[in-house]
């Protein structure tokens, strides 16, 4: 317990670059009132709507708000959703410089919609997606390069918070390797193939099945399967997220680590909550901590995170609470 908190009153001295896509995340919240006479659907009455960071504005979120220093690498249109992401980064102790404005490109948004009763909770109903169709080709790659050039210098570790909208393009990944970071930790839907040869990777189950091509239905078949995906990529560590069945470890110890999960089984929101695992397995590794007991602290972290509504972050208070509360 003792060595998981001195770790944690750690964070505040690391520094982290997180490269990718940032996303603006909006919850817009309504009560149901009536069925329109138009046609056979609630009408909804718009309470509120809120815009968080998502993405690898998230990831840059949690870090911050576990202490660290944070720069986020990132590209968000000439808009009102990228002016209020870029802000609230900013408000909350996030290096914005190398968060490029583009007036070529639209910033990502995923707006969920929530309903319910006036005095019960909300539920998601429907998420709509705004994203640009040519943003992959708009991108201001060479802004990206130089801003990426510049953050490389002091890290600790750097982050890649892939969501497949093209900010983690081939010449990123060649810099990244170029300047030796102490460590390169990776989080990408389905796309880690891309990124062989760092230090390690956070993917859920589905992530693994998909990338190996073939469904995984036991414990027994997960640990053959990440271990394979583990050899393919040539990393040091490998950690697979797992839902209300923990986490699973894979090092350079023989056998895998299983790590239950903590806290309530029945999770509130799991939205963004592979932000927060990344941002704290990261920062755990940042400071010198064993794969392991960075690996128990990320677990911790998911724990929380998952209690919260909405696109969230968790501070190292929260993160020393539980462990205090867990490890007595």
């Amino acid at each position: 317990m003792n060595r998981l908190l001195e770790i944690v009153r750690s964070f505040a001295d690391r520094r982290v670059v997180v490269i990718g896509d940032a996303i603006a995340d909006q919850f817009l919240y309504g009560n149901i009132s009536r069925v329109s006479r138009e046609a056979p659907v609630f009408i909804l009455r718009h309470e509120q709507t809120q815009t968080v960071p998502g993405g690898a504005a998230n990831c840059a979120m949690n870090l911050a708000s576990l202490g660290a220093h944070v720069s986020l690498i990132a590209a968000v249109g000439n808009d009102e959703p990228g002016r209020e992401l870029r802000a609230k980064l900013e408000a909350a102790g996030v290096d914005v410089n190398g968060v490029i404005v583009s007036d070529k490109i639209q910033t990502t948004t995923k707006v969920r919609i929530l309903a319910g009763q006036s005095h019960s909770n909300k539920q998601q109903v429907i998420r709509i997606d705004y994203e640009g169709a040519d943003a992959v080709d708009t991108l201001p790659r060479d802004s990206i390069l130089t801003a990426l050039n510049s953050a490389l210098n002091s890290a600790d570790a750097i982050i890649i918070s892939d969501y497949n909208y093209g900010v983690v393009d081939d010449r990123a990944i060649a810099l990244i390797r170029e300047s030796s970071p102490p460590a390169v930790l990776v989080d990408s839907r389905f796309h880690l193939s891309k990124f062989k040869g760092f230090t390690a990777a956070t993917p859920n189950e589905d992530e693994v099945e998909h990338l190996l091509g073939r469904s995984v239905t036991s414990k027994h078949e997960l640990e053959l399967a990440a271990r394979s995906l583990k050899e393919q990529l040539g990393y040091r560590a490998l950690l697979v997220t797992r839902g209300a069945h923990g986490m699973m470890l894979l090092d350079d110890n023989a056998d895998p680590i299983h790590i239950p999960a903590v806290g309530a089984q029945q999770s509130v929101d799991v939205t963004g909550a592979g932000d927060t695992v990344i941002a704290t397995f990261a920062l755990g590794v940042a400071s010198d901590a064993s794969f392991v007991d960075a690996a128990r602290l990320a677990n911790y972290a998911g724990g929380l995170v998952v209690m919260k509504r909405g696109t969230a972050s968790i501070t190292a208070g929260e993160l020393e609470h539980s462990i205090l509360s867990t490890e007595h």
